[in-house]
């Protein structure tokens, strides 16, 4: 076995819980998950997925943009089949 170093991380308690239950069905434990992500990140040569600030696109600026104004605003809808009507429309 090659040697190994410990380290500690800080991180939130449910957040431990969740990817400890991913990994788990994954069949591999956070440490082992920690190894693959440097490794990846090794190989990328930077983080292995992008980072970025999740921005609305045009369609959704325009739709609160209506909404503040109060156009284009349907509803409330008395029931589901109204409702989907008025999306399928």
């Amino acid at each position: 076995m090659a040697n190994k170093e410990n380290m500690t991380i800080r991180i939130e308690p449910e957040l431990k819980k969740q990817a400890q239950a991913l990994f788990k069905e994954l069949g591999m434990d956070l440490s082992t998950a920690t190894g693959i992500f440097y490794r990846q990140a090794l190989r990328y040569h930077g983080l292995p997925f992008e980072v970025r600030l999740d921005e609305p696109n045009e369609v959704t600026y325009a739709a609160m943009a209506a909404t503040e104004k109060g156009d284009d605003v349907y509803g409330p809808f008395e029931n589901v089949e109204d409702l989907m009507r008025s999306l399928n429309a």
